[in-house]
């Protein structure tokens, strides 16, 4: 069996970033089915050997600080290139197209159409959903055409792989005949593990902020929430590591209001990660006020569990439900930042470490990598002989 995964971001361990198509590459080679990735990076066309992985780099230039329509014609090259080095792989049994963008959709569509090929497609961001709420998008015709693109990729699926439940919810909804599968961002409970670096008290928290630092992800709030902690003399102290479009933004205010207790770190591998999450106490989950931004599945929030942090949050959705039923992070309100203080500095000693506790037990209970790589590697397992 030969699969072909087609992701505009591919991503390994050194490399940093969100590696989730790499543990899925590894899921499917590790079981001895031929594995090809179609990605691209910021540099020539060239094929290597990625622990028995074939991936195909092609020149495609994408920065996390590019703003909305430069990243579009990043996508469209993709789109372009990408299906070119497709036509050329042969005797592929299925395709697997992982959004975003939406536009790798329609890569995967034009390859069944043309060779009969089946593919699956993921979502992990709701496309054109997410850039419309956004005011991305606002040309009532684009949007027409964008959610018949949508719906037409969705049906024309194998099956799609949701990575929430709140996803599948919305897939279901739009297209209501499509074949759904949930498998969620994986929690890595062999690479992260709860720290013994430093004790936690209530009045010594850190609290980790650790990914993109783009306009979705509304980090002025982590700021405001900083500034009341400085307000009320509270000993929490807050790491924000990352790039993206707001960085330099972010930067100026830290250094503007004097926000002394925000350490702002540059982009970190996952090493970097790791090292980073060992002397944190909580890890924060921070998006904008967006109904469609409720719906994701952020790598960050894998990780903390994984490591045994305090999550917080500030959207509702499923990830607040989530923290709330197992009692491992608390949800604080976009309109009132000062909650964080309050609420963190309210918690016993015992209290951080039994949530600590229950969001390690949350990990290894749902979402154990290795777990997940099964079920993910089970859905070609039918065609396997």
């Amino acid at each position: 069996m030969r699969v072909v995964i087609l992701h505009q971001h591919f991503k390994t361990p050194q490399s940093g970033g969100a590696i989730r198509s790499y543990y899925l590459a590894r899921a499917l080679a590790d079981r001895g089915i031929a594995t090809v990735v179609i990605t691209a990076h910021n540099g020539p066309k060239k094929t290597d050997d990625v622990e028995g992985i074939e991936v195909h780099y092609l020149p495609v230039a994408y920065d996390n600080r590019f703003g909305f329509w430069k990243r579009l014609v990043s996508f469209w090259q993709f789109l372009r290139l990408g299906t070119r080095e497709a036509k050329s792989i042969h005797d592929v049994d299925y395709y697997y197209a992982i959004s975003t963008p939406l536009t790798v959709g329609l890569m995967a569509r034009w390859l069944k159409r043309k060779t009969g090929v089946p593919y699956f497609f993921e979502v992990g961001d709701l496309w054109p959903e997410a850039p419309i709420q956004l005011g991305y998008i606002r040309n009532t015709w684009l949007k027409k055409w964008l959610y018949r693109l949508e719906r037409s990729i969705y049906r024309e699926a194998q099956a799609v792989v949701a990575l929430s439940v709140d996803i599948e919810n919305y897939i279901r909804k739009v297209s209501p005949g499509t074949v759904t599968h949930v498998i969620p961002n994986m929690a890595d409970c062999e690479y992260y593990t709860p720290s013994t670096q430093k004790s936690s008290a209530p009045e010594n928290l850190v609290v980790a902020y650790l990914g993109a630092l783009g306009v979705a992800n509304g980090l002025d709030f982590l700021l405001d929430c900083a500034r009341e902690s400085l307000k009320a003399k509270a000993a929490i102290r807050f790491i924000v590591g990352g790039d993206g479009a707001m960085r330099d933004h972010l930067e100026n205010r830290i250094n503007n209001e004097k926000l002394t207790n925000v350490n702002l770190l540059p982009f970190q591998n996952r090493e970097g990660v790791r090292q980073t999450l060992a002397g944190a106490d909580a890890v924060f989950i921070c998006y904008e006020n967006k109904p469609v931004l409720q719906t994701g599945s952020p790598n960050k929030y894998f990780d903390g569990l994984a490591a045994g942090k305090l999550i917080v949050v500030n959207v509702n959705g499923w990830m607040r439900e989530e923290i709330e039923q197992a009692h491992c992070g608390i949800f604080v309100d976009r309109a009132r930042p000062a909650a964080l203080v309050e609420k963190l500095t309210s918690l016993s000693t015992a209290e951080v470490q039994q949530m600590k506790s229950n969001a390690r037990s949350l990990a290894k209970r749902s979402y154990d990598r290795l777990a997940l790589a099964e079920k993910f590697a089970g859905l070609f397992r039918p065609e396997m002989k």
